[in-house]
């Protein structure tokens, strides 16, 4: 005999938990949010999160099938914020660029919850309205339906990659992360030019452009390449 789905409304715990609180999906994930900032992927655990909300772990599963999927909950969020701070301006390049930068910036915010999320697909409404916007921006602009989706993994996929890529630095203790950028002195720097001619060329703009993301300038490059395909198609592009 089948199991009997308990719709999502009647598993929602309605009465205040004992901080006073009436618990939701929101609730959870911004408790998360707090706890992977404060103590790492390792330290978000459902008794430590019930803890946080003055309820009994298993309370959790009444909102979440298990940790996993509030971990996809979580990555939704983060999509929902940069969507929240991005507005359309109808220029196809400024308007993806803009959202870009949004991802990242929005999942640079949370680097423990960037590091636990951006390889993961939620399915979830945030995520997917972000998912619609690209795909809509590109195909708004006269990319045929297959290089629309080609560019739309690209797009993603690069904001997504570089925010695992930064926030895995930024998720680095104060200590590490000063040992890596001071590397760029203490060692590169120090090469010698006989046996490393193209290191001591560069070395001091290495030092300084190591210290920022390359994300910016990786997007732009793909841009370029989106504005190069509809200019062959012979669709006239906003630069």
């Amino acid at each position: 005999m089948p199991k009997r789905v308990v719709p999502e409304e009647a598993r929602r715990r309605r009465r205040p938990t004992r901080q006073g609180v009436v618990l939701s999906e929101t609730l959870i994930v911004q408790a998360a949010l707090r706890m992977l900032r404060e103590h790492g992927s390792a330290g978000l655990t459902a008794r430590r999160l019930g803890a946080a909300l003055g309820a009994d772990p298993s309370t959790l599963y009444r909102y979440f099938a298990g940790m996993d999927d509030l971990a996809r909950a979580i990555g939704d969020e983060l999509m929902g914020r940069a969507l929240g701070r991005w507005t359309a301006t109808g220029d196809w390049r400024a308007d993806l660029r803009a959202l870009g930068l949004a991802l990242h910036s929005s999942y640079l915010a949370h680097p423990q919850a960037a590091v636990l999320t951006a390889s993961r697909v939620s399915g979830r409404p945030r995520e997917i309205a972000v998912d619609e916007t690209i795909l809509g921006i590109l195909r708004g602009a006269g990319l045929a339906d297959p290089a629309a989706v080609r560019f739309y993994q690209a797009f993603i996929d690069l904001a997504l990659a570089f925010a695992a890529l930064d926030a895995g630095e930024l998720a680095l203790s104060e200590e590490s992360r000063a040992r890596d950028g001071e590397t760029w002195d203490s060692t590169y720097a120090r090469l010698p030019a006989t046996s490393h001619p193209n290191i001591a060329a560069t070395a001091r703009l290495l030092a300084a452009r190591m210290l920022h993301s390359a994300y910016p300038v990786v997007l732009d490059t793909l841009l370029d390449g989106i504005a190069a395909e509809l200019a062959v198609t012979g669709t006239r592009t906003t630069e």
